[in-house]
């Protein structure tokens, strides 16, 4: 039977950059994705914020354009309140070769990928794997044809990076995601010099209750989305997407094909109990994104960071004490303002309320708010010091 020292279920940005530094420490590290291509079901915008970009070390050539204007619309999409930074505050990757530049790095650290495995679940030290056969499905997401292996290992460590609704979680009786918002988006070309790259952001609960619409047009490609409350969203989120693209504003025409993106967005917060002696979570699966602006690509990267230190000591050690490291109370702890700002923005559920909601932004102080949630540093807290090089580590002075 085949052992591992640490298996990572799932190839998203968190799951690679946590074998990457697990493996730079000498760990035999397996990571598996039901996926059998990065680029297939794509579910996030892949908006880096400044901070970000200023402290991890992000491969640029991937990167599109730096956007510094933010433009915040009312229901009736009159006369927007226009917020410009004197820095690029936000880059537009492209998601899918951002994916596949950190599997080369979690193999070049000694890591290896498998893609097309399914984790189907893990008792007492050991995994139950099965590997598929696949074909596209809808929107770029695989169908599943069939199995055509299953194989049994040992693991000391498992990481749950599945996602939102993670079932390694469950597996290891940790907390799981129960507050989310549905977002869907389309994503196309825009012409070369089509206009100046802009974040446009709307808050109308016809189409996204308790969130917002955005167009993000970084010169290069558009990405046109809405998200909102389950519960709110009866008309269906791809409908709702549609009724916005049709006048979305700051949309340039697109270019070549259409792309659609979607999925769940967890929105509770840091989950509380995130690590056992098993295992642990990292990005969607422990909670790591943003209540409020529902960003969670530099949680991803901090948690992953936190989470392989942890994970390390650890093993070498056999001290569970080292475990409480990783602690998601404590984390929750310093989120108790944008959980109320999260609880406040899901009742804006009418036209006038998010009217009234967008007057009170008008003002200075309302202003200052937005510039703060937008521009500012408080996104995600700093956690514990971080490992060395390669994809999604500390830029060192």
């Amino acid at each position: 039977m085949q052992t591992v020292d640490v298996l990572v279920v799932g190839a998203g940005l968190a799951g690679l950059s946590t074998a990457r530094l697990l493996a730079r420490r000498g760990l035999n590290v397996m990571v598996v994705d039901r996926r059998r291509s990065l680029s297939a079901g794509v579910r996030t915008t892949g908006i880096f914020v400044r901070r970000t970009l200023d402290d991890f070390d992000l491969p640029g050539h991937l990167l599109g354009p730096g956007v510094r204007d933010v433009l915040l619309y009312p229901p009736s999409r009159r006369s927007p309140i226009r917020l410009t930074s004197d820095r690029d505050e936000f880059r537009v990757a492209d998601m899918a070769a951002v994916y596949e530049h950190a599997r080369r790095a979690a193999e070049s650290a000694g890591a290896r990928v498998l893609l097309g495995v399914r984790y189907t679940g893990s008792s007492s030290g050991l995994v139950r794997l099965e590997r598929t056969s696949r074909a596209e499905g809808v929107d770029g997401v695989d169908g599943v044809v069939g199995v055509v292996g299953v194989e049994v290992m040992g693991v000391r460590f498992v990481v749950g990076a599945d996602g939102a609704r993670s079932r390694v979680a469950r597996d290891l009786g940790l907390d799981v995601n129960r507050r989310f918002l549905v977002g869907a988006e389309i994503v196309h070309a825009v012409a070369p010099g089509s206009g100046v790259p802009a974040f446009h952001c709307v808050l109308d609960p016809r189409v996204a209750p308790g969130y917002l619409g955005w167009v993000v047009d970084d010169g290069r490609h558009a990405h046109v989305g809405v998200a909102g409350e389950p519960g709110a969203m009866r008309a269906g989120v791809r409908r709702l997407l549609d009724a916005f693209a049709a006048d979305a504003p700051g949309r340039a025409t697109p270019v070549g094909p259409v792309e659609r993106r979607g999925g769940p967005i967890p929105v509770g917060g840091v989950l509380r109990r995130l690590a056992c002696p098993d295992g642990l979570l990292v990005g969607d699966a422990a909670g790591a994104v943003s209540p409020l602006t529902a960003g969670g690509l530099d949680p991803c990267l901090r948690m992953s960071e936190l989470a392989a230190s942890v994970i390390a000591d650890h093993l070498r050690t056999g001290d569970r004490e080292v475990l409480k490291r990783y602690d998601g109370a404590a984390l929750r702890a310093r989120f108790r303002g944008r959980l109320l700002l999260r609880r406040l923005s899901a009742g804006i559920r009418s036209p006038v309320a998010a009217e009234a909601a967008v007057t009170v932004l008008r003002t200075r102080p309302g202003r200052a708010l937005a510039a703060r949630i937008l521009f500012g540093d408080g996104s995600f807290p700093e956690l514990e010091p971080r490992l060395a090089a390669g994809v999604g580590t500390v830029r060192r002075p």
